[in-house]
């Protein structure tokens, strides 16, 4: 008796001073006894004990875990799991089957919860950082074509000139400098890795950008898009100016717009309008056009990578998959609105 009692008393030690939240349950599903930490995770007190696990309150946001008790109990072995609670806390739970050796069976589990909310943070700050480095080399593959392939057209108009020095001439080459040196801008953006080196400061990067300078470069970096289709862009800004990052705002605009073209319909003329307003915390940057539409089975799935939204039209299907990556990844949204031979309205949540 002696012996039991100093083996309870160093049990009762062991409860009072672990920081680990542990439960232990019986085959019943009842609660004989927890950890004090488990109290702040359960909601627990000790009128608690003796019940059974539906009549307790807990914050776990995990549906299966009276079935994987149940499993462990009739297995007799471990499982692990990362759950997450309602505070939004992530740990790491183990449930091991408590067996009677004598009689072989397991009369119950323990269950263990090992916080590891750093580790996920962690862990999702080196997959946005991952995310940022990708978007990158994305833009500088996709966003490229357009400036390059004005340079092409021009030098091919240029050869095709009598006399350097007439007023066509002098023309074509100052557009040709004036490309050459959008082109250099933009590679100079899209390399600038800022505002993605140090994921626990969101705030580098950002700076006040003027957008109708931002619509005059995605304007020449689809010039020969915008001759060869008459298109039209109209701007409205209530808001002139934004807070964020430069490349990725003219990444945003240059692949909607060049969308709004390619997927115009043949009956009409581009007409691509383009609009800021204020809307409770946010900026919403609007891009609407009169295209082919998007089939409103396409909406959930228009985002994705190489998803395209149709065939018929030269793309690799990763415009919208970067536009997505870049609002969300600084804070915002993107919504759209569309219907097949309607047009497409899309909207770029930005905060403030």
């Amino acid at each position: 008796m002696k012996d039991l009692k100093e083996l309870n008393e160093e049990l009762e030690n062991y409860f009072r001073n672990t920081v680990i939240p542990q439960l232990f349950i019986d085959a019943n599903f009842i609660l004989r006894k927890f950890t004090p930490p488990a109290m702040k995770l359960f909601n627990l007190s000790n009128r608690d004990l003796g019940k059974h696990l539906d009549d307790i309150s807990d914050n776990i946001r995990y549906p299966t875990f009276m079935e994987n008790i149940k499993e462990v109990i009739e297995s007799q072995e471990d499982f692990e799991k990362e759950i997450q609670t309602t505070d939004m806390n992530w740990y790491q739970m183990n449930i091991l089957p408590y067996i009677v050796r004598k009689e072989g069976r397991s009369n119950g589990v323990i269950i263990t919860f090992v916080d590891i909310t750093d580790r996920i943070e962690t862990l999702k700050a080196f997959e946005k950082l991952n995310r940022n480095f990708e978007n990158i080399f994305y833009t500088v593959s996709h966003d490229l074509r357009g400036p390059v392939g004005n340079i092409e057209s021009l030098i091919k108009l240029l050869e095709d000139v009598d006399d350097i020095k007439s007023e066509d001439s002098k023309e074509i080459l100052d557009s040709l400098v004036e490309s050459v040196t959008n082109l250099k801008q933009t590679i100079s953006d899209l390399t600038d890795k800022s505002d993605v080196m140090d994921s626990k400061s969101p705030e580098k990067g950002l700076g006040k950008v003027h957008l109708q300078q931002i619509i005059h470069e995605v304007r020449l970096s689809l010039k020969d898009k915008i001759s060869k289709s008459n298109a039209v862009i109209k701007t409205d800004f209530d808001i002139p100016d934004i807070k964020y990052v430069r490349r990725k705002i003219r990444s945003i605009l240059y692949n909607l717009v060049s969308n709004a073209i390619k997927y115009a319909t043949s009956e009409e003329i581009p007409t691509i309008c383009i609009k800021t307003e204020k809307v409770n915390e946010f900026i919403v940057l609007t891009v609407q056009d009169n295209g082919i539409g998007i089939a409103e089975d396409k909406h959930d799935t228009v985002f994705d990578r190489y998803a395209r939204i149709s065939d018929e039209v030269e793309g690799t299907g990763v415009g919208l998959f970067i536009v997505k990556s870049m609002v969300e990844d600084s804070g915002g949204k993107i919504e759209v609105e569309s219907a097949l031979g309607k047009g497409s309205t899309f909207k770029v949540y930005i905060k403030e």
